[in-house]
């Protein structure tokens, strides 16, 4: 009975000393952190587009924002829908002077952990064919990445220009 005592004792012992030796996989390694200046750049890239379909007066041809997306602005209700928001751009670029140009400069970006959101802060400004400030400002514009490819969800713009 002690041989069998000290046997199972002995097996038990090798058991533990083996499982204890074993490798254990731990959790994954945390996916790689997004790159804010490789968000920056692209960003930018989109806002360039944006102030270029701008200075065209050709709102449609924007890829930024969602379907669902809504729109800020200053003394007026918010805009809902690429739709409502396109149709703004449009009154807004029919009463700006002739020959006005659009730019849009991305500050800082804020990704999330993993790029699939990031808050977009940044300024705007409208010249006319003189290259007068006509319009400035600010704006804020949060992210989604969907399909690869970042879509504007909210945005709000506000100006710096004094009251008239």
């Amino acid at each position: 009975m002690k041989k069998m005592m000290f046997k199972g004792m002995a097996f038990c012992m090798i058991a533990a000393t083996i499982l204890a030796c074993t490798k254990k996989d731990g959790p994954p390694p945390p996916p790689p952190m997004a790159d804010a200046s490789q968000i920056k750049t692209e960003l930018q890239s989109m806002e360039t587009a944006f102030a270029d379909a701008m200075t065209a007066g050709k709102p449609d041809g924007i890829v930024y924002y969602a379907d669902d997306a809504t729109s800020f602005s200053q003394n007026k209700a918010p805009f809902v829908g690429r739709e409502a928001i396109h149709k703004n751009m449009k009154e807004e670029m029919a009463t700006a002077p002739k020959g006005a140009k659009v730019t849009y400069e991305t500050q800082e970006v804020f990704p999330s952990p993993d790029g699939s959101q990031v808050v977009e802060i940044g300024s705007y400004k409208m010249t006319d064919n003189t290259n007068a400030v006509v319009s400035s400002g600010n704006f804020m514009a949060l992210f989604l990445k969907k399909d690869g490819k970042y879509v504007c969800i909210r945005d709000m713009g506000t100006s710096d220009m004094p009251k008239k």
